[in-house]
């Protein structure tokens, strides 16, 4: 621990030393002034800044941190990092690192440690459950830790996060709640070795190429002497909010008003993405799965499936499979219908309970070492996710060399857009899910009611989390 170190040199001690160093050698000896002061100087005592100590002392305290990386390798890295900081940090700071199963089990278990009030120390989530929670009180900004006098992230540690990251944990009064781990980006993953067999030599920029070419491999699938792959081929369409998403950031919206005070489904830039969707579907150039793709994708079933850049691992080892096509793949962002591009970022947050300030204090120094660049590049490469913080990436060299295709999907950030950090997205986002699935089950005549009525809808969630 830093201790305070008060220097203080008295005058006698100057003279002193004053004195010592006119007996050593002659040739170190200190001349005399040729002109004496006409009055005595004021001899200056000199005191060393102090340096900072704790507000609150974390010594000994237990950090329990929920987590949703309960399988694989995400786990296994997770829980290396925590026996690391544990067997090292110097205030003897314990952390418990607790799987609650996925998103939603951890959810529904931090409601009712709300109730109970029985908190844990650090729970991750999506911003917009935590938005709740922060409203509740049940997690705290951690502005304060951020800048905390000995505890806190230095200018240059601040200033290496990126700043999509940080402003996607800030309420809309700029309260910072969550705090970015890692990162990870929705993209489309594209058989371009089956593409340009097809016949098209570069991937689609737009709606009518992405159609085009989801029609030619269902086309292809139907035609070939397998019945087993008809009705094959195109986009498996999960309908789900964060790819409506994607496509409506493609196209140059953003699903809210234009004063951001309300969400807009019925902006035109949502409407394309149903109709899109509506003809793909009906045209048999889109089909769901029960599951995630990925056998889909390493078999020629899909020429396009989408999925977060933390799904590569599992995407990797599907072409290992038996049955697997070894074709040549890559990642792609989202088109737009008039060649715009985008993807959705997934950030990979976490908050800090409102427990007791000993207790939370001990929790920060454990986020601030979980972040710091080398410790954040061994997430990255247990995860596959992205860092949140540029100096990070020097740490990732040979993991980029590795991992071609992750280290191109680095270059889709440029694109990003996150979906609201509001509490009513944590409702309204399912109900986008079933309009969508509406839609496609649905004529494209009805598309219009539904979006309407999908206003009404987010209308009320927000009306609900302002009560």
């Amino acid at each position: 621990m830093s201790k305070n170190i008060l220097k203080v040199v008295f005058p006698v001690a100057v003279a002193f030393m004053l004195l010592l160093a006119a007996c050593g050698p002659a040739e170190t000896a200190v001349p005399e002034p040729t002109q004496p002061p006409e009055e005595p100087t004021e001899v200056a005592t000199e005191v060393a800044t102090e340096e900072p100590v704790p507000s609150v002392d974390p010594t000994g305290q237990t950090v329990t941190f929920w987590h949703v990386w309960g399988t694989g390798l995400p786990n296994e890295t997770m829980l290396a990092i925590v026996d690391e900081f544990n067997a090292t940090n110097e205030w003897a700071i314990t952390v418990e690192a607790l799987d609650q199963g996925n998103y939603s089990n951890l959810e529904d278990a931090f409601n009712a440690a709300v109730q109970s009030g029985d908190l844990p120390d650090l729970v991750t989530g999506y911003t917009n459950a935590m938005a709740n929670w922060y409203a509740v009180d049940a997690v705290v900004d951690l502005t304060s830790y951020v800048n905390d006098p000995f505890f806190g992230l230095t200018d240059a540690d601040w200033a290496a996060f990126y700043k999509g990251a940080i402003e996607g944990g800030k309420a809309p009064d700029d309260a910072f709640f969550a705090f970015p781990i890692s990162q990870s980006a929705n993209v489309i993953f594209y058989n371009s070795q089956w593409a340009q067999e097809l016949g098209f030599a570069n991937p689609p920029t737009n709606y009518e190429e992405f159609r085009a070419q989801a029609c030619a491999a269902a086309d292809a699938n139907n035609a070939d002497d397998n019945p087993d792959n008809d009705g094959t081929g195109g986009l498996v369409l999960y309908a789900g909010a964060s790819n409506v998403a994607s496509f409506v950031f493609a196209n140059g919206g953003s699903m809210l008003t234009p004063d951001r005070t309300g969400y807009d489904f019925t902006d035109q830039t949502v409407v394309d993405v149903a109709e899109f969707f509506k003809d793909l579907w009906d045209n048999g150039c889109a089909y769901p799965t029960e599951s995630y793709p990925n056998p889909e994708f390493a078999t020629r079933r899909a020429l396009f499936t989408i999925s977060s850049t933390a799904g590569l691992p599992y995407q990797l080892a599907a072409f290992e499979a038996e049955g697997a096509i070894q074709d040549e793949w890559t990642l792609i962002p989202f088109p737009g219908k008039d060649g715009g591009q985008a993807v959705d970022l997934f950030g990979q947050y976490v908050a800090i309970g409102n427990t007791n300030p000993e207790r939370m204090m001990a929790t920060w120094v454990f986020l601030r070492y979980l972040t710091s660049p080398e410790v954040q590049a061994q997430w990255i490469a247990g995860s596959a996710y992205y860092p949140t913080r540029s100096d990070t990436l020097p740490f990732l060299d040979a993991y980029s060399q590795d991992n071609p295709i992750w280290s191109y999907g680095l270059s889709f950030l440029q694109y990003g857009m996150a979906e609201p950090a509001w509490p009513s997205w944590t409702s309204v986002r399912r109900s986008v899910g079933d309009t969508f699935y509406a839609i496609l089950q649905g004529t494209p005549a009805e598309i219009p009611a539904l979006l309407e009525a999908l206003n009404a809808e987010a209308e009320q969630a927000i009306a609900e989390t302002q009560e």
